[in-house]
């Protein structure tokens, strides 16, 4: 038979064996992992993918003039429209301009160089939930928005 020497209180056989201890942590363990590391990271990744998906968009709407150039390329106004028609509707292409000559000025009827490169922009709205000021630098936070420039020269 046991000794009662040998024997072990119920309260000290519960101290001792610490294996619910894991099961007791684990919630505190997965909100940190949430939201101190997959949260923030979230926001970056739907940061960048709008941020590559608007230059796609960008990129695009040059190949699409550079292929396929108007017969007046310092005509805007009869093919800019229909060329910005043909553009992504989710980014919008804003501040269209053809530069000419080597100054880096706006064609017009007194400009007479050559036309050089055309510049647009989009512009791109971020919605972060926990890095909203690493991202948003404006001082309204309620707006996080950034404008990409793009330019491309002619062949």
């Amino acid at each position: 038979m046991h000794s009662r020497k040998n024997r072990v209180s119920p309260k000290r056989s519960l101290i001792a064996d610490q294996r619910g201890t894991v099961a007791f942590e684990m919630p505190i363990v997965y909100l940190f992992l949430l939201m101190l590391v997959l949260l923030p990271l979230s926001d970056l990744a739907i940061a960048g993918y709008k941020y590559a998906s608007a230059w796609d968009a960008l990129r695009a709407f040059g190949q699409s003039i550079q292929y396929s150039p108007p017969s007046d390329v310092t005509d805007t106004s009869s093919w800019a429209p229909a060329a910005l028609a043909k553009a992504d509707s989710r980014y919008p292409i804003t501040n269209f301009q053809v530069i000419c000559g080597d100054g880096g000025a706006v064609c017009a009827s007194g400009n007479t160089g050559s036309p050089k490169y055309y510049s647009y922009s989009t512009t791109i709205t971020l919605t972060p939930y926990v890095l909203r000021t690493a991202l948003c630098n404006s001082t309204n936070t309620n707006t996080c928005s950034y404008t990409l420039p793009y330019t491309e020269r002619f062949q």
